[in-house]
């Protein structure tokens, strides 16, 4: 175990980092943020998780929805996704040339954002959900090592926001119908996960409901993330307009 003691660590970044059973005691922190997942979280003797959870279902009603078994429940989720990211895309086409591929604070950019989206679909959907053995869509962007392992996948790829628009677009129209037959029973059965060492190896013994909530999941966190970003860009341009 690490121990930090009398230590600055203002501005300190901690990336991908497991933090369980962290103790922090007698420290500053101010202007802090945490982003992840949070659970049983003490503070000041404390437990705040519940408070957090409960603001957050307050701002974003849809991941009432998300946590439901009832397939209208989760086509209803569908729905407002695909119209919040609807909604982005169009914000991201009308911003500056060249906005959809800058990064903020060392984050993916947008496009980056929804390259990681195409291959989750590839992976947790198409693998987990349909049982499919076929490629992943070269201009996914997943892990390190699975980036490594895929020949066929190129983190340095360059995509257009149109070109992972159009994907995003097919994707969306695959889950949307998938969605609109599915039953109680079908999303209780075993994930039906090829039988092979590729991404993710870990879904085997998940059912279909768990592998979909993920796919709904992951599109709910990082259009957050990718709005999030988006605002900061924002608020830089009106704090430092052109000249």
């Amino acid at each position: 175990m690490r121990h930090f003691e009398d230590e600055d660590l203002t501005g300190a970044e901690f990336r991908e980092c497991d933090l369980s059973r962290a103790r922090l005691v007698g420290v500053v922190m101010q202007d802090a943020e945490i982003d992840g997942l949070v659970t049983n979280l003490v503070v000041n003797g404390v437990e705040v998780t519940a408070y957090v959870e409960a603001e957050l279902d307050r701002r974003h009603p849809v991941r009432l929805l998300l946590r439901s078994d009832e397939p209208a429940d989760l086509r209803e989720a569908w729905r407002q996704l695909r119209d919040d990211w609807t909604a982005t895309a169009a914000r991201l086409q009308a911003l500056p040339e060249g906005s959809e591929h800058v990064g903020v604070d060392g984050e993916w950019s947008a496009v980056q954002t929804l390259r990681h989206l195409v291959f989750v679909h590839d992976s947790w959907f198409r693998r987990c959900v349909l049982g499919l053995t076929e490629s992943f869509t070269p201009m996914g962007l997943g892990p390190s090592l699975v980036m490594e392992a895929e020949g066929s996948l190129d983190a340095s790829a360059h995509v257009s926001l149109e070109e992972v628009l159009a994907v995003r677009a097919t994707q969306s129209s695959e889950i949307g119908a998938w969605l609109a037959e599915t039953t109680p029973d079908l999303l209780a059965q075993p994930a039906p996960v090829p039988d092979d060492d590729r991404w993710p190896p870990y879904a085997r013994g998940r059912t279909v409901r768990q592998c979909v909530g993920t796919v709904l999941n992951e599109e709910f966190a990082h259009h957050g993330f990718c709005v999030r970003d988006l605002d900061k860009l924002a608020r830089r341009r009106t704090a430092s307009p052109e000249r």
